[in-house]
């Protein structure tokens, strides 16, 4: 399908009528100043609070989206010049439960009772923040994008407190205006509040969503009417420096021990309520959390998120263009093994209808690689009721080249992209348009082809669900500062249609259960068949919120490139080879109730050269809450292949420890067990938030080889970040 004739078919949605009306205009919450000072303690017997609204009779979201939720819950809203506030009242529907993980900051929503606020700031219903607790306190904070998907890498300045009894428990929540983005002016916010009871398993929430979308979507948000529009913040400037020191030593090459000491920081500088200025110099990213290492049996590169804090604030303007694996800008690309000596970010709200982008970052050189400058330019205008048009340029320089040093790499590599994302205001319609294009230095002397185009249309019902999706890269299309594992096929089509039925069922175990077809199909620019898989799945879905699936495929691939099917250094399969297999699996997901949680999928079938392939994955969760939550990961996998690989055997295992002494103080413990990479990490870490958002950090870690546990590296770091509001 060309992209003109899918651009076509979204043009024609888009005229039928209901595309700007919002679904949940009547729900309505009046926000008014607080009549007395408010303490922040999870009692909520302020006096202020007794002049409030307040926002009950929730709807069900699941187990169905048919009736108002068992779970009472109750929520009052005031605000002052500084302020917003949030009393929130969760009545339990059967006394004395409490299903919880831990106290961990930004938990994982559904192992936990929790109650989450989205808000819609700028009444767009694209782009939001949401805040939130669990029943023993641990807090939740996000940026809200792309209509609903909550970011909880992004973190900010607020207070929070629970109270927890056998009838109820409450929280109550102090957010600064300085914290949170929004256009100035405007007396309409949308705004949403969900509540999740594990105990009978039930999702609801205040302004009804229905049970196949999330409740963050902010396209089923009330309206929060103000009284008059929220209070100027005033000067917003935020300081953040830190001092590291660091303990590494690299017992390989036998380097005696090196100390060092980091000094950086970051600025943060609202130009106005909706628009944000970040400085850094010297940034340290050594408190982030450890990647989770994978197994990788592709022929592709694998993906990790981002994580450093610097790249988060509306990182959707940046890292949201295109697809998984077709994106023109991955900020991993910065700084990958070279430090970075400084960066700024622009980003937020114009207008109602425009937002910006612009990220200018330098790093050093190092060894043969020449120091280089990445700038980007995003920008975002709103079209419809929620769609928008997209524009971006990355470039990126080095500086002081010299083709005599630095032959391995590009002078520069540069993008431009645009893009056409499509949301219907019930969300039931979503869709997208893409072309991207490449320069390069030597591809004056290449025969052009360096674009890409995409495009797809999806539709979701509670029952029926479809999606088509197309994809075209040129041959010489090249992304250095982006993610385009597929690349390396020098040049592709790929089609990837889906269709997926739910029948809903009145029964005390089962909600839903339906099949799901998938099909993946790459050609060469020859239109030359080279990969090609059919996935069909089968999926229950209980009431307790556990699930089960089984499926079956089969695949064909013809290898553009050599490869090895071990990943693990052996002989190569040859280019132009053919290989079919086919392959049974299942998995299951239990309910969050119980203490012991576990997940369990496998995989038995064919795999390349006519061999066979078993894997095995198993996740086992134990919780004494709510302080501490223990977990193991396995993933095992057998391959049987013909000389001269005959047997190989992956082991991947991660036991991972959570300790939380309180909300504020917080120790983790994480092992990597990864023969393929021929690597054990051991990484711990302790956190305490001695104020908000001001960190005290204690991070150690270890690389053993598996063989014979010989340590290969260590490092100890000692953080401290202080946030300090001028």
């Amino acid at each position: 399908m060309k992209p003109y004739f899918v651009a076509l078919l979204l043009a024609t949605w888009l005229a039928t009528p209901g595309w700007s009306q919002k679904p949940n205009e009547n729900y309505q919450y009046h926000i008014r100043p607080a009549t007395a000072a408010l303490k922040i303690d999870g009692i909520g017997n302020d006096d202020a609070w007794l002049t409030t609204e307040v926002a009950s009779d929730f709807f069900m979201i699941q187990p169905m989206d048919t009736s108002y939720a068992r779970a009472r819950t109750d929520v009052r809203m005031t605000y002052d010049k500084q302020n917003l506030y949030i009393l929130v009242v969760n009545y339990k529907p059967i006394p004395g439960t409490l299903i919880v993980e831990s106290l961990r900051r930004d938990f994982n929503f559904g192992k936990n009772d929790n109650f989450l606020l989205f808000m819609d700031t700028f009444d767009d219903r694209t782009n939001g923040f949401s805040f939130g607790s669990n029943a023993v306190g641990a807090p939740w904070d996000g940026q809200q994008v792309d209509g609903g998907t909550v970011d909880l890498s992004w973190d900010n300045r607020w207070r929070t407190a629970t109270k927890n009894d056998d009838e109820k428990w409450v929280w109550e929540a102090a957010i600064p205006f300085k914290s949170i983005r929004y256009k100035p002016g405007i007396t309409r916010w949308g705004i949403n509040f969900s509540r999740l009871d594990l105990a009978i398993s039930e999702k609801s929430a205040w302004a009804p969503v229905p049970r196949q979308f999330p409740s963050a979507s902010l396209a089923y948000t009330g309206v929060l009417v103000w009284d008059q529009p929220p209070p100027n913040p005033g000067p917003n400037i935020s300081v953040i420096p830190y001092v590291a020191t660091r303990l590494t030593r690299d017992f390989r090459q036998e380097i005696s021990s090196r100390r060092a000491v980091d000094v950086g920081g970051d600025v943060k500088i609202g130009i106005t309520p909706s628009l944000n200025l970040d400085l850094t110099v010297n940034p340290d990213f050594s408190q982030v959390d450890v990647d989770v290492q994978q197994t990788n049996l592709d022929r592709f590169e694998l993906f990790f998120p981002e994580r450093r804090q610097f790249f988060l604030e509306n990182a959707d303007l940046f890292a949201n263009f295109g697809y998984s694996t077709l994106r023109p800008f991955f900020s991993r690309r910065i700084g990958l093994g070279v430090p970075i000596q400084f960066g700024t970010r622009l980003s937020g709200k114009l207008d109602k209808n425009w937002r910006i982008g612009l990220l200018d970052v330098q790093t050093a050189a190092q060894d043969s690689l020449p120091s280089h400058n990445f700038a980007v330019v995003a920008l975002q205008r709103k079209v419809f009721a929620r769609s928008n048009l997209r524009f971006m340029m990355v470039n990126k320089e080095a500086l002081r080249y010299s083709p005599e040093t630095n032959a391995a790499f590009n002078r520069f590599n540069r993008n431009l992209a645009g893009e056409f994302n499509l949301a219907s205001a019930n969300n039931l319609w979503t869709g997208k348009v893409l072309l991207l294009k490449s320069f390069s230095p030597n591809e004056s002397n290449r025969s052009g082809d360096d674009f890409a185009q995409a495009a797809d249309l999806t539709f979701t019902k509670a029952n029926l669900s479809w999606r088509w999706q197309h994809e075209y890269v040129g041959a010489n299309y090249n992304a250095e500062v982006g993610y385009v594992p597929n690349a390396v096929r020098n040049g592709y089509y790929k089609i990837n249609p889906s269709v997926g039925y739910l029948f809903f069922v009145k029964s005390p175990t089962f909600i839903s259960h339906g099949p799901r077809l998938v099909a993946t199909t790459y050609w060469d620019k020859q239109r030359r068949l080279s990969d090609n898989e059919l996935y069909l799945s089968y999926t229950l879905n209980f009431i307790s919120r556990a699930s089960a699936a089984v499926w079956v495929a089969s695949d064909y691939v013809r290898l553009l490139l050599p490869f090895d099917p071990t990943n693990f250094g052996g002989q190569r399969l040859a280019a132009g080879t053919e290989h079919r297999w086919k392959s049974t699996g299942f998995e299951f997901i239990s309910g969050p109730q119980r203490s012991f949680t576990y997940a369990l999928a496998g995989r038995f079938g064919g795999y390349y050269e006519n061999g066979n392939r078993t894997n095995l994955r198993t996740e086992l969760g134990y919780r004494f809450q709510p302080y501490v939550a223990v977990t193991l990961s396995s993933n095992y996998n057998n391959i049987s292949l013909p000389a001269p690989w005959h047997r190989t055997e992956f082991w991947l295992v991660g036991p991972r420890v959570d300790v939380t002494f309180r909300n504020n103080l917080f120790l983790t413990t994480f092992l990597q067990y990864n023969n393929q990479a021929e690597n054990v990490n051991l990484n711990t870490r302790l956190q305490w938030r001695y104020k908000p958002a001001s960190d005290l950090f204690i991070v150690y870690t270890d690389n053993y080889l598996p063989e014979n546990f010989r340590v290969k590296n260590r490092a100890i770091v000692l953080k401290f970040t202080y946030w300090w509001n001028v």
